[in-house]
Order: C-alpha cells, then sequence, then structure tokens
C-alpha cells in the first residue's frame, strides 16, 4: 500500500474517477499493525481499488474533515466524495473487512 506523503496528493487522489480507499492509521496503533498482517491478500482480491495509506497523526486536518475518530479506518473515495467508511470498531478481523468490501456502491 503506498503511503500519502502531501495533503495535495491526498486531495488529487480522492477527486479523481477511479476508486480509491484510504487506510488512516498511526505507527502507536496496535489495531493498524494487526490489520497490516492480513490486508495484503484482500488488496489482491479487491483490485478494482487503488488502495493508499494516510497517517493519521500527520494529517489531523484530512482525518477531522472526513470524521475519522478511530483507526484503522478504510475510506472509499471517487471524484471527490467519500462514499464508504469503515469504522476502526469493525475493522479487527479479514471477514469484516470483506464484508465491508463487498458493501460498497463502487
Amino acid at each position: 500500500m503506498e503511503a500519502i506523503k502531501t495533503n495535495e496528493q491526498f486531495e488529487e487522489l480522492i477527486a479523481g474517477s477511479e476508486p480509491v480507499i484510504i487506510k488512516f492509521y498511526a505507527g502507536w496503533c496496535p489495531d493498524c499493525t494487526r490489520m497490516d498482517m492480513f490486508i495484503d491478500d484482500i488488496i489482491a482480491d479487491y483490485g478494482k481499488y487503488r488502495w493508499f495509506e494516510l497517517n493519521r497523526d500527520e494529517f489531523p486536518d484530512a482525518a477531522q474533515k472526513y470524521d475519522v475518530m478511530g483507526i484503522p479506518s478504510l475510506l472509499l473515495f471517487q471524484d471527490g466524495e467519500k462514499l464508504g467508511h469503515l469504522h476502526s470498531a469493525n475493522a479487527k478481523s479479514p471477514e469484516e473487512v470483506r464484508d465491508y468490501l463487498e458493501s460498497l456502491p463502487v
């Protein structure tokens, strides 16, 4: 998963017509580390999305703007709109993440 390095890159990615999933995380987060253990297989199965990660501590304004209260959170963006949000409480297992992805509108 490619890391987002700037606010400009983030804004450009979410504004595109291609659906992107952004994982909000933090280096100190144990649930984020747990997700890292299983997310690669999920990414391989859901190649219709471009996948990126954003360190919530480095981009607090983006986290606040898109209501990211817990991490890890997976947000789906397309054409500048947030179309889906998997909150941290529901992102503890591969099954929960897959269920979320299956429920997405794109």
